[in-house]
């Protein structure tokens, strides 16, 4: 692997396109690569210089991808090699280490946000799940396992390599065990709480470690509410709203796995039916019905999937959320809470909200912002890449 500067390909970058680069944002588009001087293969280290042969960063290669190139380093004294990325994850652990007594589980490396790109990795007690998301991440697969096996407590490291945006990266789906002995399940501990992870089959690493600041504000507004969790998954706002004295709590997905692991985790942590109930359905069709049948609930949590990952498709994703929330808007009760959430980057805070102000207003409902919820300490936003802020999240009381 090409790891120093003098032997590395050179990518240059045309005069006037390097501002970006110059305040440290990570990404290259093909309209800031002038020439690539030199042979690279996807995923191999170039050296980025300015069209006057200034030194910009080290970065990968991706040169059928989107964005050309991602940047590992700006300091033109690092190295890239096996070392670079033990310090890395090494030093992203250390950032998570105040996290470690109330959790056992936690995002260990943040992409970007932690000078890794394309680098996600999540760890469940001794289990870790990585995803490796771009050819330059992958191309250092081996010593980035290293470096999570290396971890204090780490037993197995797994990779879940499918995001959708592979194929659009030019990277094949992988999925396998890199370190230690192999594992499907895992009970994590989050406060007082426990949650079962299906780390072979659940979404994305297996669970929604990005919600753990949201689980706490569902539970300090649940007492005594009749509850509904709105693609629930596998419950932990279920856990979180009946651990805050809900009067009853219905938990809706399309998918009869992760509502088998739901009832689980709610039984788990000492709450099974009554107050729990577990419906299998599509969310909008079930809100429909619940609409006609002129149910009512104190408190709705809508947390959908990532509905857009790219700007082609914020106008359908959009109508989708205003869907969602028009119809549990009419099913609030007066003084009720709506907390709605967007996953996908692509809709940012200020639309996200324009978007749940369009469907109050067509539902005739006045609801009033009376919090907000965001992205918990361990994934990070980096000021410089504004991208990494993916989720949103508004707390609403119907007045």
């Amino acid at each position: 692997m090409p790891s120093r500067t003098s032997r590395a390909p050179t990518l240059v970058v045309p005069a006037g396109r390097d501002k970006a680069l110059a305040r440290h944002h990570p990404w290259i588009f093909p309209g800031a690569v002038a020439q690539l001087h030199g042979e690279a293969a996807a995923g191999d280290t170039v050296v980025v210089r300015s069209a006057a042969g200034k030194f910009l960063a080290h970065a990968s290669w991706h040169p059928d991808a989107h964005i050309r190139a991602r940047v590992w380093s700006f300091d033109e004294a690092d190295t890239i090699d096996d070392a670079f990325f033990a310090r890395r994850i090494a030093r992203a652990a250390e950032r998570r280490r105040a996290l470690a007594p109330a959790t056992d589980a936690c995002r260990l490396v943040f992409g970007e946000s932690d000078g890794l790109a394309g680098v996600v990795a999540d760890r469940y007690g001794a289990v870790v799940v990585c995803q490796l998301l771009t050819a330059g991440a992958q191309r250092w697969r081996a010593p980035i396992a290293a470096a999570l096996a290396a971890l204090d407590g780490v037993e197995t490291v797994l990779e879940r390599s499918e995001s959708d945006n592979l194929a659009r990266e030019g990277v094949e789906a992988r999925r396998g065990v890199l370190h230690g002995p192999e594992r499907s399940t895992v009970t994590i501990r989050e406060a007082a709480w426990r949650f079962e992870v299906d780390l072979a089959a659940g979404h994305k690493t297996g669970f929604y470690l990005d919600q753990r600041d949201a689980r706490r504000a569902v539970e300090s507004l649940a007492a005594d509410r009749r509850v509904l969790n709105v693609f629930g998954y596998t419950g932990s706002f279920s856990v979180a709203a009946l651990s805050g004295g809900a009067s009853s709590v219905s938990t809706v997905d399309s998918s009869a796995p992760a509502l088998r692991l739901a009832a689980a985790n709610c039984s788990l942590n000492g709450f099974a039916p009554p107050p729990a109930s577990f419906v299998t359905a599509d969310a909008f069709s079930h809100l429909r019905r619940l609409r006609s049948g002129d149910e009512r609930f104190g408190l709705i949590i809508v947390d959908p999937p990532k509905l857009a990952a790219h700007q082609g498709q914020v106008a359908r994703a959009s109508r989708a959320y205003k869907d969602a929330n028009l119809q549990a808007c009419h099913l609030l009760e007066d003084g009720g809470r709506l907390v709605t959430f967007s996953c996908s980057a692509a809709i940012g805070p200020e639309l996200f909200q324009k978007i749940v102000f369009g469907a109050a207003s067509d539902a005739g409902r006045e609801l009033q912002i009376v919090g907000r919820l965001d992205q918990p300490s361990d994934h990070p936003v980096l000021l410089s890449f504004p991208e990494s802020h993916y989720l949103c999240g508004l707390v609403c009381e119907a007045v």
